[in-house]
Order: C-alpha cells, then sequence, then structure tokens
C-alpha cells in the first residue's frame, strides 16, 4: 500500500512525465551539474545532475543531456532536498524568510513567537514568505516572554483563545508550542501542557514542548505526550533532563520514542544543551530525529549561525552524514502535513533544493554555555533553489 507521500509524489510525476514525455530529450528550465546528490528520502548518495522543468524535479542521473535555460555547476558540493527547520522564530519579522532562505532553508516552523494575542501577525509573515513557513501558537496567549516567562500565571494558558487562534489561521497553524522551563513556567508546567494538549486536541494538531531546567521531572512529562508530538532542546542539561544523575539515559525516554514522540535538537543560545550531554546521550546511541535551530535574525552573531552550521556540529560527534541530512529534510518533512511533498528530489517533488560546501578543516562550534569544541568538517551554504529558481544571493 502507497503511503500518503508516495502517493502524492507519485501524482506529480506522472503530471511532470506528461509535459514533459522524454526527459532526456527534452528541454529543461534549470539542471544542477555534477554535484554529489545526497537524499535520504530515496536512499541515494551519488554524483548525480538533477532537472528541473516547470518548478518540479524532472530527473535525477548521471550526465543529463538535453537543453537548458540555466545550468548550476554544483561539482565538488552537495546537492540535497531543501532544508526543512522546525523549530525558528523566523515569523517575527517579514525579513527572517528571505534570510534563512540564503542558508538553504525552504521550509520553516515558527516555534510559539506567538499566542493568541499575536499569531495573526506571524501567520502574515508566514503567508507572505518566499518559501513555505507555518506556526505553532503558543499555549500562552502573549507569545514568548523572555526573561520574564510567559507561563508563571497560568490565567495565561487560555484553551479557548488557543483554539480560536487555530482555527482562524488553519492554513498556517500546524500545532501548539509549550515552553516549560522552571524560568518560563515554573510549578506549573504540567497544567500548562495538559492545555496545550487540550487546545491541540479538536484539529488533531501535535504539541512541541520546550524542556530544560523543568521543575517536573521528565518521568511526569513523558506520559502526557502522544504520538506525533515533538521534545524539543533535547540535550537540555539538568535537572530533570533525558539523563539521570549518572549520565545514563531514562528508559522512560526510549519509550517514548518507540511510541512515536519525536526528539529534535533546538540549538537556541540559552540552557539548551552542553556539549557533555550531547557526547553521553549520543555514545548511547540517542541521536536527533531533526535537527533545528531555533533561529532568530540575530543568529548570525551567535553560536546558531546558521542551520547548516547546526548540522555540522553533529558531523564532529560522528553522526552519518546521511543521517544529519534526513534530520534536517525528510524526517523534518514527515512531522508536520504540511510538507509531505518536500525534503526529497524525488521526480515530480516541488524543486526545492539546498546546494552546500562540505570544507575540511579547523571549526570552532560553541554550546550554549560559551563551551567551544573543534571539528575537521564543516558545512557552509552555497545555493538554493526555491520553486525550480536559483535564489539571488545577498
Amino acid at each position: 500500500m502507497m503511503t500518503r507521500r508516495e502517493l502524492l509524489c507519485t501524482a506529480a510525476a506522472a503530471a511532470t512525465v506528461a509535459a514533459i514525455p522524454r526527459a532526456y530529450a527534452a528541454n529543461f528550465d534549470l539542471v544542477i551539474k555534477g554535484g554529489r546528490v545526497i537524499d535520504p528520502s530515496i536512499g541515494l548518495d551519488a554524483v548525480r545532475d538533477v532537472a528541473i522543468a516547470k518548478g518540479r524535479i524532472a530527473a535525477v542521473e548521471q550526465n543529463i543531456a538535453g537543453d537548458a535555460a540555466e545550468t548550476i555547476d554544483a561539482g565538488g558540493k552537495l546537492v540535497m532536498p531543501g532544508l526543512i527547520d522546525i523549530h525558528t522564530h523566523a515569523g517575527r519579522s517579514k525579513e527572517g524568510p528571505a534570510m534563512v532562505l540564503q542558508d538553504g532553508v525552504t521550509g520553516w516552523v515558527d516555534a510559539g513567537s506567538g499566542g493568541a494575542d499575536n499569531i495573526d501577525a506571524i501567520a502574515a509573515v508566514a503567508r507572505g514568505a518566499p518559501q513555505i513557513g507555518r506556526a505553532l501558537v503558543n499555549i500562552a496567549r502573549t507569545g514568548v516572554i523572555s526573561p520574564a516567562g510567559e507561563l508563571h500565571d497560568l490565567n495565561a494558558a487560555n484553551v479557548a483563545l488557543a483554539q480560536g487562534a487555530i482555527a482562524r489561521n488553519r492554513d498556517v497553524v500546524v500545532g501548539v508550542k509549550a515552553r516549560l522551563s522552571q524560568s518560563v513556567a515554573g510549578t506549573n508546567d504540567l497544567e500548562a501542557l495538559r492545555r496545550a494538549e487540550e487546545a491541540a486536541a479538536p484539529f488533531g494538531l501535535p504539541v512541541m514542548i520546550h524542556i530544560g531546567q523543568s521543575y517536573s521531572p521528565m518521568r511526569a512529562i513523558l506520559p502526557l505526550l502522544k504520538r506525533g508530538d515533538i521534545v524539543t532542546h533535547m540535550y537540555a542539561p539538568a535537572p530533570n533532563g533525558i539523563l539521570d544523575d549518572q549520565g545514563r539515559l531514562f528508559p522512560d525516554v526510549t519509550a517514548a520514542r518507540r511510541r512515536g514522540v519525536i526528539f529534535d535538537f533546538g540549538n537556541g543560545t540559552l540552557d539548551h544543551f552542553d556539549w557533555a550531554t550531547v557526547e553521553r546521550a549520543t555514545k548511547q546511541g540517542f541521536w536527533p530525529d531533526t535537527i533545528s535551530t531555533d533561529w532568530n535574525v540575530m543568529s548570525k552573531t551567535t553560536g546558531v549561525v546558521d542551520f547548516p552550521n547546526v548540522m555540522s556540529k553533529f558531523i564532529m560527534f560522528g553522526m552519518p552524514l546521511r543521517e544529519i541530512i534526513a534530520s534536517a529534510t525528510v524526517n523534518a518533512a514527515r512531522v508536520f502535513p504540511s510538507f509531505d511533498d518536500r525534503g526529497t528530489l524525488n521526480v515530480g517533488a516541488p524543486a526545492d533544493v539546498a546546494i552546500l560546501e562540505l570544507r575540511d578543516g579547523t571549526f570552532e562550534f560553541v554550546d550554549n554555555y560559551k563551551g567551544t569544541r573543534t571539528g575537521r568538517q564543516r558545512l557552509f551554504p552555497a545555493a538554493t533553489v526555491l520553486a525550480g529558481k536559483p535564489v539571488a544571493r545577498a
């Protein structure tokens, strides 16, 4: 039986083939030549050309012949599906979406910047973005309040208002966000999560929780999550992280993953991860399902820098490159139905492509506690193709 993704891609491929009867004799709008194409969605890691016509992938083959209106020489570079960042704050400003597009991000989710009182502004930015943008509504009607925290007053976690915000922005809102750190919610963390789940339930939406130094332990938080919910800042250090006092992964954490809870990296800048926690967890085989940035317009000046830089931190820890790319493309696309046809270079899929350069050298990476580690490889954005058209470099 076909999955929904396979059905969509097959239908789109059929339409493309109808428009282009003989791919190798066709006139393409764009051909990306000679890059190392890594697409985990189709199990591909090889030097290939990528041909694009009418905004969709027309062929991924060796030495594609035929005329092309435009060609990109990707020799020596990595070619992959456009990156999907499921935890950003790109919706806070009109400039955000165009900025992340430069980094290869062709799909993004604003993770709770706005609550019921201000989600409409975030939704407007998403609708006007050059690439596909979506949003999570914060269960707190105020959205993010930093550093004071938005959930110290539980009156802010108004279920009816959150549901109204979802209902009037169903084209954009794809879930609910609850920040559960003690600095944000204090002793209200579990009740805030219950209200987030209640708000999401009538719409069948997932809840993303921000963990780290929460009042309640993980063993109390995880049972409240359902299949498809997302734990972001998964490597937040003690107290009440995913590791016990001896640095061992709690069985509750692996059990949650087995029943379909998604664990997301969420780089960020404050108390979200330290190198020791990442090292201990990954040595036990607990890698992220998805990699995200917690990006904002000032990220170039922080340890985030850009999405490829965040991905590079996992090269340093030994995560296979193919799995890193999967975490930023096909795995991320599977989290939200809005991205069902993204995260792939399958024939017929929308032609969103990230071209990155993998450089060897000595590169310093920073955690949220000003700890530094040195890696020997780093990814850099080189070019982005959106809906079949090269994006002008800023």
